[in-house]
């Protein structure tokens, strides 16, 4: 029986914008996955849609669907969740979404177990959620004020809820990361220990009363279970546990290694090991959180409008070139910075120079001076071919020891060093000079070009969990049949038959204009933006002119907001305490009630006219005037207030 092995992805929040760093961890396991496979294992790759939870709910009211149209159309429409993982050739067992029947009726059963087993108890939450990251926060856990994981603002939450007694498992936790190798990278470990065991592990909550987006706690109508409990759970409910859908948990679970992003290491390495310690289930054997692919020093995210389409990408260098850079240019562990640059440079350096010119020379000789395959007389001459033949044979021991600590980036590098090797081989033995004289040096021909093509038979293999159907091309031009392409004869040298018959084939590589390329995607990426502004209308310019010493009359000043409220019996005034660096609070009022509640001003840089006569507003006196712009959008006016850097003192004259 062949060994098992079950790796699985974090399930993903089904975005309506995905990007190139939703593809990092999936083709990362993916790999692992297909290594393991041409490895004999018997492999379980799980991935999926986590679709719950109050963002969700959300965005489907701003669309006008409900929530479960809203997750059908990111999931299965046009480039969606399945339809990107199609692109990418990603080659998943099974995919499960947490709005699965049979996953959902699993939770609810689990949620019982933990609550009968005393576990989960009922009581009330204060403090601070995150919306975006569903998660809760302590105030001296964040950052700011903002969210640690994402830097985004947080907002006050009070409700009714469940809570887990995480605090419980604290001990256990804690010689689990320091004590085994369950979480890695080590760094990992540190950040885990000194940020939430050594502060203290509080109770988490695991139920919402808020919205109703989410997995009902069937025997308390009116609360929902909270994401991450629903969400991590699926790595066994995928396999059948507490439900009849599938059958695999006995032989997959526990699972060897999940593969997630640090942002989310908190929850699989704390959260999730305490909650199978609460029900006596086995802890996965592994939880390894790698890092983020940022672009200009910042992780990829729609908000901040810095994402990168990972189709317009697959379009212009194709997929496996695209998965091959992933891999190739940055540590697993570690963040990585993406630019069109490097890209470029991956694909023109290790896949244009070095694999696909030493394909394509090798090949094109062979058929030129031999027609469709090597004759069996070869000559060896040990000085020349040992270095290359001694690499090359014995490459599959080195890239197995990287490939099974994960490190990708190290497994490609041992197999281009080979092809390196290889392409320096042919300089030094000048087949091109052997040929002139084919009656003295045909066998020593024969070896040297047979030397090449088996040594690039035995890097595709070894390259098929990263680039397949590139792989099945070389494949294909050396003659190398299904026999070839396996586990066992990359670990033989000398597999290939010296018969083998070689046919060119397309150019797999073709190098790309740097300076052009660049140039065009900067010109897509720059109406692509275009495209997401929206349509506004902007007020007449005024026809009258100013003279510039009654322009420079008006005094603009930075003003700082001590206090704002709203005016009473007036459903548009705002009344602002300023400072205004004189030492004395200065009062305005305007009407922007519309577009601003108080408590969202107060804190913030403002501009300010100054030196206009002060006039009577609702009986109240109001003292200059707050500078702000306006547009129409769609119909609806829009006004933003004018702010400016914080940094810049009250009082400070603008000009």
């Amino acid at each position: 029986m062949p060994e098992k092995f079950y790796i699985t992805t974090p399930i993903y929040y089904p975005s309506d914008k995905l990007h190139i760093g939703h593809t990092y961890c999936t083709v990362a396991t993916d790999a692992m996955a297909r290594y393991k496979r041409l490895r004999g294992y018997d492999v379980m790759f799980l991935t999926g849609t986590d679709e719950h939870g109050q963002k969700i709910e959300d965005k489907a009211k701003e669309a006008g669907v409900t929530p479960q149209e809203y997750v059908d159309r990111i999931v299965e429409g046009e480039k969606g969740v399945l339809d990107l993982w199609k692109l990418m050739n990603i080659s998943n067992d099974r995919f499960i979404r947490t709005t699965d029947g049979y996953h959902v009726s699993s939770i609810q059963k689990i949620f019982k177990a933990m609550y009968d087993k005393g576990d989960i108890y009922k009581g009330k939450y204060v403090g601070k959620y995150c919306k975006p990251c569903e998660s809760f926060w302590t105030e001296s856990q964040l950052v700011d004020g903002k969210c640690p994981d994402c830097g985004r603002d947080v907002q006050d939450a009070e409700e009714e809820a469940y809570f887990f007694r995480l605090s419980k498992y604290a001990d256990r936790i804690r010689d689990l990361l320091e004590n085994t190798d369950f979480l890695e990278p080590r760094s990992r470990v540190h950040e885990m220990v000194n940020n939430f065991i050594k502060p203290g592990l509080e109770d988490l909550c695991v139920s919402r009363t808020s919205f109703t987006w989410g997995v009902p706690v069937d025997f308390d109508p009116g609360h929902v279970v909270y994401v991450w409990i629903d969400a991590l759970f699926n790595y066994m409910t995928a396999l059948g546990f507490m439900n009849e859908e599938h059958c695999d948990l006995e032989k997959f679970w526990p699972a060897d290694v999940h593969f997630v992003g640090k942002e989310i290491v908190r929850f699989h390495s704390i959260i999730w090991p305490a909650m199978l310690m609460s029900l006596d289930l086995p802890l996965p054997k592994k939880v390894y959180g790698h890092g983020w692919l940022l672009l200009d020093g910042g992780k990829m995210s729609k908000s901040k409008g810095n994402v990168v389409d990972p189709y317009l990408l697959a379009q212009r260098f194709g997929v496996d070139a695209l998965r091959f850079f992933l891999l190739r240019s940055f540590p697993f562990g570690s963040d990585g910075n993406f630019s069109n640059e490097l890209l470029i440079q991956t694909i023109n350096t290790d896949l244009a120079n070095d694999l696909g010119n030493l394909v394509s020379r090798t090949v094109s000789m062979a058929e030129k001076y031999f027609g469709d395959a090597l004759p069996a007389e070869q000559r060896a001459d040990d000085a020349l071919d040992k270095p290359l033949v001694d690499m090359a044979a014995s490459l599959r021991n080195r890239y197995q020891e990287q490939m099974e600590n994960y490190q990708f980036q190290n497994a490609l590098e041992e197999i281009f060093k080979v092809i390196q090797r290889a392409n320096k081989y042919i300089d030094e033995n000048a087949p091109w000079a052997l040929a002139k004289d084919m009656e003295a040096n045909g066998p020593r021909l024969a070896r040297v070009l047979y030397n090449l093509l088996e040594t690039i038979r035995l890097c595709a293999v070894l390259l098929l969990p990263f680039m397949p159907e590139s792989c099945e091309k070389i494949f294909a031009q050396l003659g190398a049949g299904v026999s070839l392409q396996t586990w066992e004869s990359a670990g033989s040298w000398g597999a290939l038959p010296a018969a083998a018959a070689v046919k060119r084939g397309e150019n797999l590589f073709p190098r790309i204009d740097t300076e052009k390329e660049l140039a065009e995607l900067e010109a897509i990426a720059l109406e692509a933006k275009k495209a997401t502004l929206p349509a506004v209308e902007l007020e007449p310019f005024a026809a009258e002119s100013v003279d510039f010493d009654t322009f420079c009359k008006s005094d603009f000043r930075a003003v700082k907001v001590k206090a704002c409220e709203a005016v009473k019996k007036s459903d548009k005034l705002l009344k602002f305490t300023l400072d205004d660096g004189t030492g004395a609070d200065r009062q305005i009022l305007s009407g922007i009630h519309k577009f601003y509640e108080p408590e969202e001003l107060v804190g913030k840089t403002l501009v300010a006219i100054v030196n206009l006569p002060p006039r009577k507003m609702m009986g109240q006196e109001s003292q200059g005037m707050l500078l702000s712009a306006v547009h129409t959008e769609k119909g609806e006016e829009k006004l933003h207030l004018i702010m400016v850097d914080d940094a810049i003192p009250a009082g400070a004259k603008l000009c």
